[in-house]
């Protein structure tokens, strides 16, 4: 028994024991499924529908079982939650049939199903798996958003694959897989191949084994391995080989353990992606790759795999022969490899698959079925002689294009073959487990030798590849790592759990509640058994009834690992049945720190193994310890130390320290039980037995040690100090005295022991772990803890030095004598002194303050990885303060030096660095380098809270500084830092995909349902009412566009009129208001331009066009189609596709729309269609077409429905925008008869259709410059009517959509058309614009022209008419903004009556706004420029509208002059609005005004009649439009007031199309609800051109001159602009200040204007920047001159633009002119307020809860206040001083600076800290760099109150001063002689050592305290210790001798 106890010592014990069962089996009964019925016959017989007898349920469950056991598997892995963090719970896979549940949970939190899945066959395997998405594909770390988490689920013939995200994807498998793994790029397949693989008769390459797939929707490709071969020259090939099979893939390091089980070895791969010279090798020079066969490899691969995608079943394939003989798995297959995605690219693989030379070998079903290895049929070898020469034809197809590889495998390692190796050695597990020290094992275990092979690999230093090392064998029979603590678990042969660290042993685990294995229950059985894979259910009651044989047979065993253990599980089976007891029998499922053990009754638990250390200080020391010590040594301490504190009934946490102290002092060779202060420590009970296991055992006799034990226990203290003691006069023996004498004396170490040797660089490196735990105020009890044991360490080294640095900070812990144990000197050698450790303790505030001195210090050592906050403070105040700018980017640093275990080359004794200030960077400069290093190390405002206030002051100084003037594009870390929560957010939301804004107004559904939707309630009022705050604007702007409601019709019946003639008239008036109530639906659109995130679960609700009316008095309905009047057929067809795009264009860009949504919104109703067809446009124009799939814009397409086929060209197009997208110009070259080749058959296309196909066609290729297209695009424009009856109608549309779409390919090319010059391009449309002789046709469409058409006769001239609008906008848009004169003079207004008269007037208007496109830089904005334009005849001639009698002149035509006149003007300004477009210029918005209001007059002058009315509604509707262009988006007044009137205006010459002008001016004055305006780049012109021809339909199905969807086109040209400033802290639109600097130009000098937000900014490319001014809000600054792509994400996300009050600041809305800001009140006599400031008006301040709680706790006086008073108007005033200067962090560091004076005053500084704080604080406010800033500065706000600092300074003065006078300088003098100083003394005698940094007594000049007579004698002999003069001056006396202090 002996031994067993002994055992017992060194155990481990085991917590939270609990019986574990995979959740997902509970769940699958209760999941509705098929497999239920089997489950109900699992319950109890009375629940049985049908019990008959009990033969027949035992039966039933036999079956079942089996089934059971079959399909259910498990999986667990550590918890990951969303972000991506790793949580503390399990996750668990569970398969059962066709089911996988996906659980999450742990003991904590309760267990959940997250996800189930049922799919249609069996489920082989599922696995976790992260596809990368993004398409970079470097091997570099990819963050959580370029990867795609899913879950992949394996049956037979597929694979499915879930995302988290939802995407559901499935890919057919070409082969049956036989095991699949996730590994970092994605999922590896392996071939199923069955085990005798004949070798083929003629010599083949076989077919690779190993597949990747790198995403669910790429090809599944084979896997090439790169092994090196005997010369030494590597080759890369397939995996072929079938023997090979993979045992273990791990993601990181990417690896993957392959076994061959032919050589029966295992050998190790470095998985990675192929490099493009390996997939060279292996596709065209197989030869060299090592194959037999030319190019067969790849060839034969392909077309196997591509032969499967023809869709047949599995095995047409064409090496059906050879197949046969090589593998009778490879067969069943899945239908079509290319089903996934419906891409036209995949469309021509499959026909691909068709060709004629795959299709060789087609066999029938029957023969291809045989082929299976499914069947066992004798008829497998039948087809194997089939005459093979056809073959390699079929091989060395053409088309088979190799499939290239992706991944690759490089071999590392492979184990050496012993002599002897069992037939079967396959790994059964294998894992990667890490030492305590950080050393990595590969694990495998080899069930048949019940051995664990553990192999070390490490990183070689260049970290590109692994090394391996030797091989350990540990005898074990099953084994699991621990992640969490670095162990692994091993199940020894007997039983026995045990515990392994790497492959040392630590100890074996006890687990309560689980016998141990007994001696006599370990010779019963011969060996345990290992468990058949995967049982996880009980053993069922079969097992025990029926006969043990039949049941061997019937288990579906999936593979036995070794057949000679069937008779062994059938013993033991023996065994549980005689109930022996329960014994492990194998370990599984490890996550973290949790593992399930199986138990041998078939029951499982789940253990957890504790933790190495609980306490963080003991986890620091331990990390400083094992990072010192030698790998070897370092585990033996861990190993001792882990046995120490998990032995089973170890002592509580929180002595855990204590424990510690103990080991680690017992490791040095101390004697802890004699060792005073650590037998002191209180173990509950008694002393754990692994301490001390002398005591552990109960001996009979007591011995004298226990006597002395217990006199000096804390009992017999307490009881001597008892009261009952004294007056029992008991007094203590004198025995006790006497030891504790004899204790000192006789105390040495024990040199022999492990850690003796290392004793130096263990207590350095606690003395770093000290000095960083000082830089964290709440690790002060583990500071007082960690002194104790390094106050010994230092006594025995002998360190005085470090012993009065101890004393200096903690002058009450530590004693300045103790007991020391002595180290032999003949010892004292075998220390190692390493070469880091100093004689001077390292000491972070010391250096500091050297530091803020400028004085020089050694670099500060430091622990990486341990201590790091000392390398955090060290770099920053060398950046900060010293301003060393490369402190931070340099890997070696002049301020630190590492400290490493590895001996270094002995350096001389650095020298001290003197370190200065440079002058080198800007304190801007470097605050922003520090605060962005700061956030890029991961620093948090939590951590900066943690630092001590002195320490941090530097830190916060700087913050303070970036806090005022930040970055825009700063990180959000950088933000959060530095308390700017608007930027913070700002950055917060730019990384959030576009979504659904913080904007989108709610709109309350119970108000929709009373009001008919009129289409605008979605748009943000909350903005708008900000924008237009003074009336009601935006309400009758809905008034005027809503078309939904009927009209009023008001007609009054006159005596005379009859009923029936009433009720025409009421008619014909209600058609005319039809005529304006559908010109409504395009401004409309223009409104609610993307004001609307649709419900993708709804349809969009499209208004309905309303075209009755109800005429008082009665309000009877009048309605068009009572057949009275006769109305125009078809005559709303348009304004309902109107009515449609308005809808469509309301979903925001952002928004999530799919191609099923689109689909789902088609109509049921066919008189619908129309405006579906416009919703379809207005997708296009959003760019949500792009996601509707090929297949359904066919679908469309094919219907013929002309609407939808001209919605949806254009829509394509334009969300094609300039992309020469191939796909989409098929569809359209379809519907333009030009771009087919001349022979293909003729398609009936409608006119309309071809108009919208080729400006389509332009929009695709816009500023492209293609050739061919400018080529077709040119002779359209003049293209003949004809041949017969084509092409008559409507020409000019389509000449004009030519023209248009022809300047759209060559945008603003100028003159510099490429490769084009034999077009001549301009002069052929010179030609046009003016007339003359047709050119011969030429091309291939000569043909076409040969007969003449039977309509029109037109000669061989080209006719003007036609061709002049096209031509004229073309040259402009060629020659967009290129200033190119001589092309302008051509478009000059011809300047004589005779030129007159060839031109159309109509025409002139184009000629002047082409002419002014042209020379875009000469247009300004006044009415001189435009009358400019006018020919001087014109001029001269004209009459002005207003006389009254005509002057007669008979050579000059009046009419012809004056419609001129009007049309020149009215071009020039259209011009002017196209120069000024969305830029609220006001001398333009003047200068177009005053014409708008002009030709009002003009209209109403008794000879407008000269001109013609129509041509003056023209004119004037064109200027409006140019009003509005100017002004859009901004809701001018006087804009809205013309296009109201003009709204009223009906009947006259008011047509459709003058309507339709009016309400798209209204529109764009209001674009998007005021958030867009309008551009100017080359490309927004155009579309503006499309959409704004200024000839206007003049009826509503009018489409002759211009077809109407372009008038949609604006939406190309609008741009997001509106800047809305939003308050981070209530979340709501408010006014901010803003200023905008424009850029200088010709025009003007750089200049600067201040706008009130929210507001629409001018064109970004004009801007140098934008700043948020204060003084309200803080002030932030955009740069645009770095770019403008941070503005431009901001405005294309609502505008949202984050804004924070500042302290005391009222928002513009509530105080709109600053004068009910408290800071206005008290600021001005600030010094008497500041007490008077009433904590209720903190409020106002701010809104941090942590600050109003201070001053409604801390603040406000009570009644019998007394001496309390005082602190509260300080605290009061310290708060008032935070809150106003906006530093409110620094509310802490004041009253911590208060109360350490304080307690300074009283005399009862316990620890120095606070006092090192107060000195850095004041040091740093005296800093050379602090003074310099200050002066260049002078202006910044103090970051402490000046006056402040001056009281504290004094005030500590002042005390110590006192101190010294009272009795100090007597201790100082002891203290600097080396004599004893009274207690009482000590904690103010530090103080003032700290203080006045005087130095130690050992580096006092060597002639002794007494030598100097005079003061300057001192100064001279005290200089090199950098002891300041005021110091000196307090000590003078003591050292001096003279009798009277000289205090100052």
């Amino acid at each position: 028994m002996s031994n067993f106890s002994e055992e017992r010592a060194t155990m481990i014990a085991a917590g939270d024991l609990q019986e574990f069962v995979p959740f997902g089996r509970d769940h699958c009964k209760h999941h509705p499924n098929a497999l239920n019925l089997q489950l109900r016959q699992l319950q109890p017989a009375s629940e049985l529908w049908s019990s008959d007898g009990a033969a027949g349920l035992v039966g039933s469950l036999q079956e079942v079982t089996i089934h059971e056991k079959q399909k259910e598997s498990w999986q667990l892995r550590k918890g990951v939650s969303e972000i991506g963090d790793a949580a503390d719970y399990d996750e668990e896979l569970y398969v059962a049939g066709n089911m996988v549940i996906w659980s999450k949970g742990s003991k904590s939190q309760a267990l959940a199903v997250y996800k189930a899945f049922t799919v249609d066959s069996t489920v082989q395997q599922a696995l976790w798996c992260d596809f990368i998405i993004s398409q970079d594909k470097s091997e570099k770390i990819y963050k959580s958003h370029e990867l795609e988490k899913c879950i992949c689920i394996l049956q037979s013939s597929c694979m499915n694959m879930h995302s988290i995200d939802g995407k559901d994807y499935i890919a057919s498998l070409p082969f049956q897989v036989a095991n699949v793994w996730a590994t970092k790029y994605g999922l590896l397949f392996e071939r199923c191949s069955s085990s005798h693989e004949v070798p083929p008769s003629l010599p083949r390459e076989p077919l690779p084994t190993m597949f990747s797939m790198l995403h669910p929707l790429d090809e599944i490709t084979p896997l090439v391995c790169k092994s090196g071969s005997l010369f030494g020259s590597s080759r890369v090939q397939y995996v072929v080989d079938p023997a090979v099979k993979i045992v273990f893939l791990n993601i990181d390091p990417s690896i993957v353990m392959t076994y061959d089980a032919v050589q029966n070895v295992h050998s190790v791969w470095t998985l990675r992606r192929v490099k493009p010279e390996e997939e060279n090798a292996v596709l065209k020079f197989p030869e060299q790759a090592g194959t037999l066969q030319n190019a067969t490899t790849s060839s034969s691969l392909t077309a196997h795999l591509r032969s499967l995608s023809k869709g047949e079943s599995p095995v047409a394939s064409p090496f059906q022969n050879y197949s046969s003989i090589h593998s009778q798995s490879r067969s069943t297959s899945s239908p079509s490899l290319h089903s996934r995605s419906p891409s036209i690219s995949n469309m021509a693989a499959l026909s691909r698959a068709h060709s004629p030379a795959l299709g060789v070998h087609s066999f029938s079903g029957a023969q291809r079925f045989n082929l299976s290895s499914h069947s066992q049929s004798p008829k497998r070898h039948s087809i194997s002689h089939s005459p093979s020469g056809s073959f390699n034809d079929s091989f060395l197809a053409p088309e088979t294009e190799p499939i290239v590889p992706e991944l690759c495998i490089d071999h590392l390692w492979t184990e050496t073959l012993p002599n002897i190796r069992e037939k079967n050695s396959q790994a059964s597990k294998v894992f990667i487990t890490t030492d305590l020290c950080g050393q990595k094992f590969l694990c495998f275990l080899v069930e048949a030798q019940l051995q664990l092979r553990c192999v070390k690999f490490q990183e070689s230093n260049d970290k590109t590849q692994l090394i391996f090392g030797s091989v350990t064998n540990i005898h074990a029979k099953d084994a699991a790592p621990v992640e969490k603590i670095h162990t692994m678990l091993v199940l020894e042969g007997n039983g026995n759990l045990v515990l392994y660290t790497g492959v040392v042993r630590v100890g074996k685990v006890f687990i309560p509640g689980l016998p141990a294995p007994s001696l006599t229950m370990s010779n019963m059985m011969p060996r345990p058994s290992t468990p058949l894979d995967g049982v996880g259910t009980p053993k069922p009651l079969s097992k025990l009834l029926g006969s043990m044989d039949e049941v061997v047979l019937l288990s579906p065993v999936p593979e036995l690992r070794d057949s000679s253990k069937l008779n062994d599980s059938l013993y033991n089976e023996d065994c549980t049945f005689q109930q022996l007891g329960t014994y492990i029998h194998s370990v599984r499922d490890p996550v973290h720190n949790r593992v399930t053990l199986e138990l041998s009754n078939g029951s499982m638990v789940r253990i957890t193994i504790p933790e190495v250390a609980t306490s963080e200080l003991v986890q620091t020391c331990l990390q400083a310890i094992k990072f010192i010590l030698p790998k070897e040594v370092a585990i033996q301490v861990l190993v001792k130390w882990y046995n120490v504190h998990s032995a089973p009934g170890g002592p509580s946490c929180h002595s855990e320290w204590s424990l510690f102290v103990i080991c680690l002092l017992n490791m040095m060779g101390y004697n802890t039980d004699r060792l005073a202060w650590t037998r002191s420590f209180d173990f509950e009970g008694s002393l754990s037995p692994v301490i001390a296991p002398k005591k552990a055992r109960p001996s009979d006799t007591g011995s004298d040690e226990d006597w002395e034990y217990l006199l000096n226990s804390e009992y017999h203290r307490n009881v001597e100090s008892h009261l009952l003691n004294k007056s029992l006069c008991l007094t203590a023996l004198e025995v006790s005295n006497a030891k504790d004498e004899d204790f000192s004396q006789n105390l040495s170490l024990d040199s022999s022991t492990l850690l003796f040797a290392h004793i130096p660089a263990i207590f350095f490196v606690l003395h770093l772990v000290y000095e960083e735990l000082k830089l964290n105020t709440l690790m002060g009890e583990g500071i007082c803890s960690l002194i104790d044991l390094l106050v010994q360490l230092a006594r025995d080294l002998k360190l005085d030095s470090y012993l009065d640095h101890y004393y200096r900070d903690s002058p009450t812990l530590v004693k300045t004598t103790g007991q020391v144990c002595t180290i032999d000197q003949g010892q004292m050698g075998f220390m190692h002194h390493p070469p880091f450790f100093t004689s001077e303790p390292p000491s972070i505030y010391q250096w500091v303050s050297s530091c803020l001195k400028g004085e020089g210090m050694p670099p500060y050592p430091y622990l990486p990885g341990i201590c790091e906050r000392s390398r955090l403070v060290v770099l920053s105040i060398a950046l900060y303060t010293l301003g060393d700018e490369s402190c931070v980017s340099d890997e070696t640093c002049q301020y630190l030096s590492k400290v490493t275990s590895t001996p270094q080359k002995p350096q001389a004794e650095q020298e001290e660095n003197r370190f200065t200030f440079r002058h080198s960077a800007s304190v801007s400069v470097l605050a922003e380098r520090l605060v962005v290093w700061m956030a890029s190390v991961g620093f948090t405002l939590r951590d900066l809270e943690t630092l001590p206030f002195g320490i941090a002051l530097p830190i916060r100084d700087a913050i303070y500084h970036c806090r005022e003037q930040p970055d825009s594009d700063w990180s959000e870390a950088v933000c959060l830092l530095i308390g700017r929560q608007d930027l913070s957010k700002q950055a917060c939301e730019g990384n959030l995909p576009r979504g659904k804004s913080v904007l989108s107004s709610e709109v309350s559904s119970g108000t929709e349902a009373e009001e008919e939707d009129d289409g605008m309630n979605d748009l943000n009022h909350e903005v708008m009412s900000l924008i237009w705050s003074e009336d009601l604007r935006v309400q009758d702007v809905r008034r005027l566009l809503q078309s939904a409601q009927p009209v009023r019709v008001n007609v009054v019946q006159y005596p005379e009129l009859s009923d029936h003639e009433f009720i025409e008239e009421k008619e014909n008036r209600l058609l005319q208001l039809c005529q304006r109530t559908m010109a409504l639906p395009v401004g409309r659109g223009m409104f609610t331009l993307f004001s609307y995130h649709p419900v993708p679960t709804e349809p969009l609700p499209v208004p309905k066009l309303n075209l009755t009316g109800r005429a008082p008095p009665r309000n009877t309905t009048v309605d068009l189609n009572s057949g009275n009047i006769d109305v125009p057929p078809n005559m709303a067809s348009w304004a309902s596709f109107h009515n449609g795009v308005a809808a469509g264009l309301k979903i925001a860009p952002a928004s999530q729309i799919d191609s099923a949504w689109i689909v789902y919104n088609k109509p049921k109703h066919a008189e619908l269609a129309n405006e579906y067809a416009g919703f379809l446009m207005a997708l296009g124009l959003n760019g949500h077409l792009t996601k509707l799939a090929t297949l359904n814009i066919h679908d469309y397409l094919t219907k013929g429905h002309e609407m939808t086929s001209i919605g949806l060209l254009l829509g394509v197009s334009a969300a094609k925008l300039g992309t020469m997208d191939m796909s989409i110009t098929r569809l359209l070259s379809i519907h333009v008869p030009a771009l087919l080749p001349p022979t293909s058959t003729e398609l009936d296309v409608p006119h309309n259709v071809q108009v919208a196909a080729v400006v389509g066609i332009g929009l695709v290729y816009q500023g492209t410059a293609h050739r061919h297209t400018a080529e077709v695009l040119l002779a359209e424009i003049g293209r003949p009517p004809g041949p017969e009856m084509e092409y008559c109608t409507d020409r000019e549309s389509y000449s004009l959509a030519a023209g248009l779409a022809l300047g759209m390919v060559c945008l603003g090319h100028g003159s510099n058309l490429i490769g084009m010059s034999d077009l001549n391009v301009p002069e052929q449309l010179y030609q046009y614009m003016v007339g003359g002789h047709r050119r011969f046709q030429t091309g291939m469409h000569r043909e076409k022209h040969k007969s003449p058409s039977y309509q029109i006769k037109e000669g061989d001239t080209i006719n003007v008419d036609v061709t002049c609008p096209g031509a004229t906008l073309a040259l402009a848009m060629i020659y967009l903004k290129t200033n190119n004169r001589s092309i302008a003079d051509w478009l000059r207004a011809p300047d004589t009556m005779y030129l007159l008269d060839f031109v159309k007037p109509e025409f002139l208007l184009l000629r002047t706004l082409a002419r002014c496109l042209i020379l875009w830089d000469d247009i300004l904005p006044n009415s001189k420029w435009v009358d400019s334009n006018v020919p001087q005849i014109i001029r001269e001639n004209s009459i002005s509208l207003s006389e009254i009698e005509l002057p007669c002149s008979e050579d000059l035509n009046l009419e012809t002059l004056s419609q001129a006149h009007v049309y020149i003007i009215a071009g020039a300004c259209l011009s002017l609005g196209f120069r000024f477009a969305g830029s609220e210029n006001l001398s333009a918005f003047s200068c177009l005004h005053k014409f708008a209001k002009d030709f009002m007059n003009y209209l109403s002058a008794p000879n407008a009649s000269v001109t013609g009315p129509y041509n003056l509604e023209t004119c004037l509707s064109v200027v409006l439009l140019s009003l509005a262009m100017v002004m859009a988006g901004s809701g001018n007044l006087k804009v809205l007031q013309l296009c109201r009137f003009l709204h009223m205006k009906t009947g006259g010459e008011m047509n459709y199309g003058f309507h339709l002008a009016h309400h798209m001016a209204l529109g764009l004055l209001f674009l998007g609800g005021g958030r867009y305006s309008l551009s100017t780049s080359n490309s927004s012109i155009a579309a503006l051109l499309c959409a704004l021809y200024p000839h206007f339909p003049a009826h509503s199905t009018d489409n002759r001159y211009h077809l109407q969807a372009l008038r949609h086109l604006y939406v190309l040209a609008a741009e997001p602009r509106l800047l809305v400033p939003v308050d981070v802290d209530t979340n709501t639109p408010c006014y901010a200040l803003i200023e905008v600097t424009y850029k200088g130009t010709q025009w003007y000098e750089q200049t600067k204007e201040e706008l009130m937000a929210p507001t629409l900014l001018p064109e970004l490319h004009l801007l140098k920047q934008m700043k948020v001014k204060g003084p309200r809000y803080w002030e932030l600054l955009i740069d645009l001159s770095k770019g403008e792509q941070h503005l431009r994400s901001i405005l294309s996300k609502d505008g949202v633009l984050y804004v924070k009050l500042r302290a005391g600041q009222l928002s513009y809305k509530e105080d709109p002119m600053g004068w009910q800001s408290l800071l206005a009140q008290t600021v001005a006599n600030r010094n008497s307020e500041a007490r008077a400031f009433k904590p209720e008006t903190i409020s106002s301040f701010t809104s941090d809860p942590a600050l109003l709680s201070f001053a409604e706790y801390f603040c406000k006086p009570t009644v019998s206040m007394g001496p309390k008073q005082e602190i509260l108007d300080l605290f009061s005033s310290i708060l008032y001083e935070c809150v106003a200067q906006e530093t409110p962090e620094m509310l802490p560091a004041y009253i911590a600076m208060d109360q350490a004076l304080r307690s300074l005053k009283k005399r009862d500084m316990s620890d120095t800290s606070d006092l090192w704080q107060i000195k850095l604080i004041l040091e740093f406010f005296s800093s050379r760099s602090h003074q310099d800033r200050q002066h260049t500065y002078p202006k910044r706000g103090l970051f402490i109150n000046s006056e402040f600092l001056p009281v504290v300074k004094c005030t500590v003065d002042a005390t110590l001063d006192q101190w010294l006078q009272a009795g100090g300088d007597v201790c100082v003098h002891a203290y600097l002689s080396g004599q004893p100083v009274e207690k009482s003394q000590l904690n103010m005698l530090a103080c003032f050592l700290v203080y006045h940094s005087v130095p130690a007594p050992r580096h006092l000049p060597p002639m002794g305290l007494e030598g100097s007579t005079s003061f300057a004698e001192l100064l001279y002999r005290f200089r090199h210790l950098k002891m300041p003069v005021r110091a000196l001056l307090r000590l003078a006396p003591v050292l001096l001798g003279n009798p009277q202090p000289m205090v100052m």
